[in-house]
């Protein structure tokens, strides 16, 4: 092989690159070791299909809750809320991170109080909407899409926890 190929643009380097000269990106170093990732299968815009959205339920426990991205650059990671404050945004530190311009860095958290969910916009600069409307805080029930940035994630709870 004589080219090496840009996991993040695609770009063609050459074999002795160490970063994409298209856009910057560290480029993969073949260890010799075979990795696996398994993808949501997605549509032409990018958007995971809504068959296997009923698939991120699949072993989630009771009294627990998860947003899966739905549409995105990283369409079909899975984040659990653990915590009482779940925070999204761009900063590296975020529970959720969501690495792009339209995202601010500290743009939104999702609390867990009382058996339940709600969400509230962090002082973003292009604010958060929950099922496509502008929200400073609102409640979250299973199946809402919530978007952050050009990001939009699908928010699910486990078993007795639903809304």
């Amino acid at each position: 092989m004589s080219d090496v190929f840009c996991t993040k643009c695609g770009h063609r380097n050459a074999l002795t690159a160490r970063f994409c000269s298209s856009c910057g990106a560290a480029l993969e170093v073949d260890s010799g070791e075979e990795t696996t990732i398994t993808f949501a299968p997605v549509d032409a815009t990018g958007e995971i299909l809504d068959d296997d959205m009923a698939g991120a339920l699949e072993g989630l426990p009771e009294s627990t809750a998860m947003v899966v991205v739905k549409r995105g650059p990283n369409a079909g990671s899975k984040f659990v809320l653990e915590g009482e404050v779940t925070r999204a945004g761009r900063h590296p530190d975020s529970d959720i991170f969501l690495d792009d311009i339209t995202v601010s860095r500290r743009h939104a958290e999702i609390v867990r109080a009382g058996g339940g969910y709600s969400v509230r916009d962090a002082g973003s600069l292009n604010g958060t909407y929950l099922n496509r409307e502008r929200i400073d805080e609102a409640p979250l029930s299973n199946g809402d899409e919530l978007q952050i940035g050009k990001f939009r994630l699908v928010f699910f709870a486990g078993g007795p926890g639903e809304e």
